[in-house]
Parts: C-alpha cells; sequence; structure tokens
C-alpha cells in the first residue's frame, strides 16, 4: 500500500511511494583540491569551504578556494600547455581527447546525475535525462568539429585565441561547463574554468575524467571558489578570452573590466521569457509547456517561461488547469525519481525567491500556492503564480529565478507582441498555437534569441543559445559556438 506523499489530485487522496536513486555507486571525496596543470594542488593560502546538500543542510564535501595567486598558476599552465603539446598536436588527435572526455562521461552518467542533483538541489529526472546526456553530447559534437574548422568557416582560415577563461553559474553546472569547454578545446584553445561556489562538484568530476582521458597537462584548469576567484580570471593579462554565464550586473561589471583591452568575451546573462497561448492552442500541451518551463526546473534556468501571455477567451481555462496540475506536482528529495520539483540552490537564492512573493503582493497581485507539505529541513518554495498583475510589476519586469509564473492577459497579437518585447531581456521565449503563419510571424517579431514554438526548454548542441538586450552578448552551441573561440582570416 501507498504511503501518504505530497497531495496529488485523484479522488483517493494516495501518494507515491519513495523510489530514491541509489548513492552507493558515488565518490564524493571529503576535500577537493584545485585542479591546476593536470593534478588535484592545495590552495595557496590554504581556504576551503562548504559544499551544502540544499535538500538537508548537510555538508558534502570541503572545496579549495582559489586565490589570485592559484588563478596566476592556473593561467600560466594553459598558457605552458598552449605554447606546447596542445597547440602543437594535430586538429584531428584533439577531436580523440575531446571524443575521450565524451565517452567517460557516457560510462558514469548515473554517478554525474546523482552528483548533480545533491549539490544543485534539481530533481534527479532532470539531471539523468536532460543535464548529463547533453554534456556528453556537447563534447561528441565539438570532437567532430575539431579537424573541420575550414568546413566550419569556409574561405576563412581558423586561429585558436589561447586561454580561455570561463565561469559558470549554479543552475547546470556540468552542462555550463561542456558548453564552454568541448569548443574551446576543438578550437585548440586551453582552458581556465571557475563554476560557481554553490555546485562545484560536478566540476571536480569532470576534473577526473580529463585526467582520465589523458589530456596534455594545464589544457583545461578547474579553479574554485566565490566571486574574488572569477574577478582574478576575467582581470589575468594573460587570459585572451572570457566567457561568462551568470546574472545581468556582473555581465556589466565584466564588460566593464574588459573595456580598452584585446579580450574576446562571450556573456550569457539573466532572462524574463515570456510564454504566449493563442486561443487556438492545444491547451492542454500548452499548460505541460508552461509547467514544465517554469516549475520542474525550479525556474532555475535563465530562459524559464516566467511570464505567461494568456488569450482572453481561454484564459479562465488555461488558469484553472494550471492550478490544477501544480497540486499533482510533488516537491520534495531531489533523489528521489518521483520529485517534480526540487530543492532551491541556497539559503541566499530562496531569501532573493521569497522578498519577491512578498514585492508581488504588496503591488497588488493575486498569489497562488500549491498546497504541498514542504520538508522540514532544506530550502524549498512551493509552485507560485501571480494573476492580476501590470507589465510594471516587478515581478514581471525582474528575474525572479524561482518557481515563480507571472501571468497576464491579452486580446489581440499585437497586444501579446508588445507586451512580450516589454522587458530588458532577449534570452527565449515560446508560442503556443496550431497556426503556422502565426509562428511565423510572431517568432520573427519577438526580440529573444530562442523562440520555441509549442515546446519548450528543448536544447541541442547544434543550435546556437543566446539573447539580445540585457540578456547578453555572443552565442553559444553550434557553429557560433566555435565561432566565439577562433580569430578568423582571409585564405
Amino acid at each position: 500500500m501507498a504511503t501518504p506523499g505530497n497531495k496529488l489530485a485523484f479522488d483517493g487522496g494516495w501518494g507515491y511511494d519513495p523510489a530514491p536513486e541509489s548513492t552507493d555507486h558515488i565518490d564524493v571525496k571529503s576535500r577537493y583540491g584545485l585542479f591546476i596543470n593536470g593534478d588535484f594542488v592545495k590552495p595557496e593560502k590554504g581556504k576551503y569551504f562548504d559544499t551544502i546538500n540544499p535538500a538537508t543542510e548537510d555538508k558534502l564535501s570541503r572545496v579549495a578556494e582559489a586565490s589570485a595567486v592559484d588563478v596566476d598558476k592556473a593561467v600560466k599552465a594553459a598558457r605552458a600547455a598552449y605554447r606546447g603539446p596542445w597547440g602543437r598536436m594535430k586538429p584531428a588527435e584533439r577531436s580523440k581527447y575531446i571524443y575521450r572526455i565524451a565517452r567517460i562521461m557516457q560510462e558514469r552518467a548515473c554517478e554525474f546525475s546523482v552528483i548533480e542533483s545533491l549539490d544543485g538541489g534539481k530533481p534527479i529526472r532532470e539531471s539523468r535525462d536532460v543535464d548529463i546526456p547533453l554534456a556528453a553530447a556537447h563534447f561528441f559534437y565539438y570532437a567532430g568539429w575539431a579537424d573541420k574548422l575550414e568546413y566550419a568557416f569556409p574561405g576563412r582560415t581558423a586561429k585558436s585565441l589561447g586561454v580561455a577563461g570561463q565561469i559558470i553559474p549554479w543552475n547546470f553546472p556540468l552542462l555550463m561547463a561542456s558548453w564552454k569547454i568541448a569548443p574551446a578545446l576543438a578550437c585548440g584553445n586551453t582552458v581556465v574554468l571557475k563554476p560557481a561556489e554553490t555546485t562545484p562538484l560536478t566540476a571536480m568530476k569532470l576534473a577526473e575524467v580529463i585526467a582520465d582521458a589523458g589530456l596534455p597537462p594545464g589544457v583545461v584548469n578547474i579553479v574554485t571558489g566565490a566571486g574574488a576567484a572569477g574577478a582574478a580570471i576575467v582581470d589575468h593579462p594573460g587570459v585572451d578570452k572570457v566567457a561568462f554565464t551568470g546574472s545581468t550586473n556582473i555581465g556589466r561589471m565584466i564588460q566593464k573590466s574588459l573595456a580598452g583591452t584585446n579580450k574576446r568575451y562571450t556573456l550569457e546573462l539573466g532572462g524574463k521569457a515570456a510564454n504566449i497561448i493563442f486561443a487556438d492552442a492545444a491547451i492542454d500541451q500548452a499548460v505541460e509547456g508552461i509547467v514544465n518551463g517554469i516549475f520542474f526546473n525550479q525556474g532555475h534556468v535563465c530562459c524559464a517561461g516566467s511570464r505567461l501571455f494568456v488569450q482572453e477567451s481561454v484564459a479562465d481555462e488555461v488558469i484553472a488547469k494550471l492550478k490544477d496540475r501544480m497540486e499533482t506536482l510533488i516537491v520534495g528529495d531531489p533523489l528521489d525519481k518521483n520529485t517534480d520539483v526540487g530543492a532551491i540552490n541556497s539559503t541566499m537564492q530562496l531569501d532573493k525567491i521569497q522578498s519577491y512573493l512578498k514585492i508581488g503582493q504588496a503591488e497588488g497581485g493575486d498569489m497562488h500556492q500549491s498546497s504541498c507539505t514542504l520538508p522540514n529541513k532544506g530550502y524549498w518554495c512551493r509552485p507560485t503564480i501571480f494573476t492580476g498583475v501590470s507589465q510594471s510589476s516587478r515581478v514581471v519586469q525582474e528575474e525572479i529565478f524561482g518557481p515563480v509564473l507571472a501571468i497576464q492577459t491579452f486580446r489581440k497579437y499585437d497586444e501579446a507582441l508588445t507586451k512580450a518585447n516589454n522587458t530588458p531581456y532577449g534570452l527565449s521565449g515560446g508560442i503556443w498555437t496550431d497556426k503556422g503563419s502565426k509562428i511565423f510571424n510572431m517568432t520573427q517579431k519577438i526580440r529573444a534569441g530562442v523562440v520555441w514554438a509549442n515546446t519548450f526548454n528543448k536544447f541541442d548542441p547544434t543550435s546556437p543559445f543566446g539573447g539580445y538586450k540585457e540578456s547578453g552578448v555572443g552565442r553559444e552551441g553550434g557553429l557560433h559556438g566555435l565561432d566565439a573561440y577562433v580569430k578568423l582570416g582571409v585564405k
């Protein structure tokens, strides 16, 4: 007989039995050093910090805190590798190393997915079915391009840049690392990567994979720490390219820091994606897409569909179905295969989300949350929707990075387009309609880097990703991802 769990919208009021993923097969060390020049080394200042399981608040490991001295060692190691074995290596040989990384990641996918959920709080279904397969796919994809750059840029010569400094966020730790490392290596560059301080563990496991793959020392260096370590990478004179994914505010600071230098940079920043549901859409499909776009990933995606515009004639139906669907969502243990909504990554992020819930209500919005029972320990937020909000509401205009959806209505096509574009961001969007002409028309006019039609949050290593306006500069993924790591000349 099933044991009681989160409240589900079934007549019997029953819940699912727990189905936790095993942790017996994972190896998380009690302490991690910095991965510099092919080895794990102690930080120069001897400082370490704890990385916490956000679902339980238990310590998972202690991780080295890099100083500017450590970053300097990493950059010098990367430069030596670039001038030495990696730079002299034939592209076809580099391809073999990148391919080997992808294969080892596949072999250890189960371990990676569990560690990603433990360290980041996301449901194991997302880590297992999305994050880790996509991460490996990016290495496979760029392994294929390493010896074919002349076909990627016909009529041009493509030369590597040198040392790439890369800084990634906590929402997709391993996937973001793959997005950045794989194209950089394919183009012949070397790397110094800094993962987010709250989710460093899969980057540390990736360092183990890189060592096992036999990459020459210094080709990939991984330094852990907080903002000071990231700033040291950006400011280091030995870094030729900066790739950053994170908040818009930090992105602005990086732009100012790089002004007047010869460093290349790409910035993938914040978002406030609009989902637009027209009256002719398949409503049930659209509701499921909305839930997938904002709740399944706890809203912790830059491209999360955190704004919803619904045509007035179907607004009541959509909102009612959305509320019903919210009641079936299971919030809880990220390692439980039944879980839909995992833990918020950190207490700091939870405090930010909760502050926006208060702001939304103070501005006159009607807040509705699912009635699920939250665990006693850990960082949790119920799936939340706001109705009765205006375009000027902060929950409509500002990135919350949590499972919070702001809903507005529209009457005509032009009104939906105007509202969708009325934001400082332009990372992604979604259209729900059965009219192909409406899809093509709308997608051409929404100022967003990626617009999905009758689906949401679908990624592929062959497709570029990036934004307009305050959502960033440049693109990652696909051929565009190669362009960001080469200097092009004329044959």
